[in-house]
């Protein structure tokens, strides 16, 4: 069963039949994207990994950390890599930074986390020859992977002797892939509750996707709840290290990255660690002092009465979704039909909801002609709107196809808008 709730997000149900019925429309929404499985994914990328590493002839496990670093832009890497393959290499984390480079200091057999003399063979070191125990190792590496790091090492021949157990194996496994994708350009995962699915774009932007699988919707750039008209909110920014999206919802401007590790100011995006020790003010960003005043208030006011006025032409469709909810219920327990054959009435309710959701552009819309015309035409489509609520609260007046003509009226109105 649905949650009548859900009605609130005019965008729940937007596979429902009400779309096929306008598909010879341009509907301005559309946006192509295509829903993978894992398995699909996986072989895209693996795909990609093979063709680089044969043109740049460097083993898999170095192709994957370089696309992983470049976010899958072959073009750039290519580019870089013809100008200076040293240098690419050294900001795929691929070779050490010579400039960066500290002598080792440490006694011979000597473990510089645990303090411990141990066996030659029993300790190990990266490119900068910082020798650690493999106990020391293992400890970190498990570490990370608990606490869903997937990307400090990329090699699975080198990390899996490292981890204890098959079960940090498989988490490896499934973070290293998650990172892959959430570092492609391209890729989002799915948010739904335990959905296996991935969606990949030709070209991304901030419009609505949905889910095959699940039917989640959400805003492929954000990976959050669809917001059009606006902008992503205000409270969410992208880590400057790995750009992943990141929502602040305390007072202090010091953020940490879960996915990295990086630690970064919320309002100028500086690494904390040059920012200085301003936490609930940056010196860096300063806005203008006079934004508040008498007339900006009254306009804050204003914009409030206006916003409750659309807000509540929203709830009333949640009403309406809920009644009609309670009404096929009703029926199918008096066996009046089954829930498929009262689909029509659900799907009427959805439309309803998506043609009301032409309020919120309203309300972001400035004031001239164009929102006049705007205004005007969303007169013609309030009209049909209420022909279709009429009608779908006296359903059982009404035959099926009057108001499914009904639907397929509004839906044309809500397009042309």
């Amino acid at each position: 069963d649905e949650d009548p709730g859900d009605i609130e997000d005019y965008y729940v149900g937007v596979a429902s039949d009400v779309e096929q019925q306008g598909a010879d429309a341009f509907d301005p929404e559309e946006y192509q994207f295509t829903c993978l499985t894992y398995k699909e994914s996986e072989g895209a990328l693996n795909e990609h990994m093979t063709i680089l590493a044969s043109v740049l002839k460097v083993s898999h496990s170095v192709a994957k950390l370089i696309l992983v670093n470049f976010y899958w832009q072959v073009s750039e890497i290519l580019d870089r890599f013809k100008s200076n393959s040293a240098q690419l290499l050294v900001e795929a984390r691929v070779q050490p930074n010579p400039s960066k480079h500290v002598s080792t200091s440490h006694p011979p057999h000597h473990c510089a986390v645990c303090m411990q003399f141990v066996r030659k063979e029993n300790l190990l070191s990266l490119a900068c020859q910082h020798q650690f125990c493999c106990s020391c190792w293992e400890q970190h590496c498990s570490v990370l992977i608990k606490d869903g790091v997937g990307m400090g090492v990329s090699h699975m021949r080198t990390l899996f002797p490292l981890l204890p157990n098959e079960e940090l194996r498989k988490k490896y496994r499934r973070y290293l892939f998650r990172d892959y994708v959430e570092s492609h350009y391209q890729l989002q995962l799915c948010p739904g509750a335990d959905c296996p699915m991935v969606i990949w774009v030709q070209e991304p932007r901030a419009c609505r996707v949905q889910c095959n699988r699940c039917n989640e919707v959400f805003c492929f750039k954000c990976h959050q709840m669809y917001h059009a008209p606006t902008d992503t909110p205000q409270s969410r920014n992208d880590c400057p290290k790995c750009n992943i999206c990141i929502e602040k919802n305390g007072g202090c401007n010091h953020m940490h990255c879960s996915k990295c590790k990086h630690d970064f100011c919320w309002m100028c995006l500086g690494d904390w660690k040059t920012h200085g020790s301003e936490y609930y003010e940056c010196s860096h960003y300063k806005e203008n002092s006079d934004i508040v005043n008498q007339s900006q208030q009254a306009q804050a006011r204003e914009a409030l009465k206006k916003y409750l006025f659309y807000l509540e032409s929203l709830q009333l469709e949640a009403q309406t979704y809920q009644w009609i909810h309670e009404k096929i219920q009703e029926r199918v327990m008096n066996n009046l039909g089954t829930w498929i054959d009262w689909q029509y009435l659900q799907n009427a309710a959805k439309l309803l909801a998506k043609c009301r959701y032409t309020y919120p552009y309203a309300y972001y819309m400035e004031s001239g002609h164009r929102k006049k015309l705007f205004e005007y035409q969303q007169a013609q489509l309030e009209a049909e709107i209420e022909n279709l609520s009429r009608k779908v609260e006296r359903a059982d007046s009404y035959d099926r196809g009057d108001l499914e003509n009904q639907m397929h009226i509004a839906e044309q109105r809500r397009r042309t808008l």
